[in-house]
């Protein structure tokens, strides 16, 4: 069983040890002069598991996550807390934050880490094409296609579909009628399909069709080859996008797919491993590791230059706004009190 990267019950603190369990949160400034946001929440000796504190500070690097030891004879203060971590203060006591919202607040942050929900791109290639405007341009695919598609997901009428949409229109059918959609170990995926999203005649860069899966991280790319069995070659240079930063080019022969991946020179490696030669006879196994690949693809590729210097931007903003919100909330204390988590300190 192929095995998933950075699952959420490791990424994901806030919203599976915090969110809607009693908790503190706190709102400071760092050595220098950032503003950030932190959360603890206790363990205590009646849980099943060994007693700890989780504590989680958002800062515009990140998130980061740290478990200390919980004594409830020696209980720690927020100032002890703080030297565990880089750049921090203790001279500077936090405010706590006693608004609910903070917990809506934090776990967008949190978000910011990386997908939940994907959405990936998927173009047909005929045989003999090998620009993206001929690839766009297809307006059917094969049986082969078809049968690839069915095997990916289930066919989903967009107009009023409810669940996570991956930026499709699902009110007039502005972005095509249908699409395949399907949920994968908690995560829902929604795939942009070349051939259901809209055609132009008079476009021959089929600009709806580029504006989705050009901003898509990752790509799938399924090569019809012809009758002959000559091998139809993919270049990703003839792909014009600075967004897509992986490929999974899928053919089929003899009743076997065939997988071979393409990435970005900054994205840094991410497993499943292919096998030698990468081909499948069994769809449900295929399916199990391309989408396993897809994902862990699309996490990776967070982790590059590019990404990394977005998601600071876009969390150092963020931690901004929160902190010129929370500062001025009536409701804030300035604390040293131990982290007893006694019931009457709580929102």
């Amino acid at each position: 069983m192929p095995i998933l990267e950075n699952p959420e019950h490791q990424t994901r603190w806030y919203f599976k040890y915090f969110l809607g369990k009693l908790h503190q949160n706190y709102v400071g400034i760092d050595s220098e002069k950032n503003p950030y946001f932190m959360s603890i929440v206790s363990q205590d000796s009646g849980s099943k598991c060994m007693p700890l504190y989780r504590v989680m500070l958002f800062r515009k690097q990140g998130a980061q996550k740290l478990a200390l030891p919980y004594n409830p004879q020696q209980k720690l203060t927020v100032k002890q807390i703080l030297p565990n971590f880089a750049l921090m203060d203790a001279s500077k006591s936090p405010k706590e934050v006693f608004s609910a919202d903070i917990q809506k607040d934090l776990l967008l942050l949190e978000e910011q880490e990386g997908s939940v929900n994907f959405k990936f791109g998927v173009v047909y290639m005929k045989a003999g094409q090998k620009m993206d405007d001929e690839m766009l341009s297809n307006e059917d695919g094969s049986a082969d296609f078809d049968e690839f598609m069915a095997l990916l997901g289930e066919k989903i009428r967009l107009k009023d579909w409810e669940r996570y949409r991956g930026g499709l229109d699902v009110k007039g059918d502005m972005t095509g009628k249908y699409s395949v959609y399907t949920l994968y170990e908690g995560h829902e995926i929604m795939f942009h399909v070349s051939t259901m999203l809209p055609f132009s005649r008079d476009n021959r860069q089929q600009v709806e069709r580029k504006r989705h899966i050009g901003n898509d991280i990752v790509n799938i790319i399924f090569v019809d080859e012809d009758s002959s069995g000559e091998e139809t070659e993919f270049n990703p240079n003839n792909i014009k996008s600075q967004f897509t930063h992986v490929f999974a080019v899928v053919t089929r022969r003899s009743r076997k797919y065939r997988l071979a991946v393409y990435c970005d020179e900054t994205v840094p490696p991410f497993g499943p491993t292919l096998p030698n030669p990468p081909e499948f006879e069994d769809p449900a196994v295929f399916r199990d590791f391309l989408l396993v690949k897809l994902i862990n693809g699309e996490k990776a590729t967070f982790q590059t230059p590019t990404f990394s210097r977005k998601r600071e931007r876009t969390l150092e903003m963020l931690i901004k706004d929160l902190y010129e919100e929370y500062v001025h909330d009536n409701k804030m204390v300035s604390t040293d009190c131990n982290m007893g988590f006694a019931t009457n300190r709580f929102f």
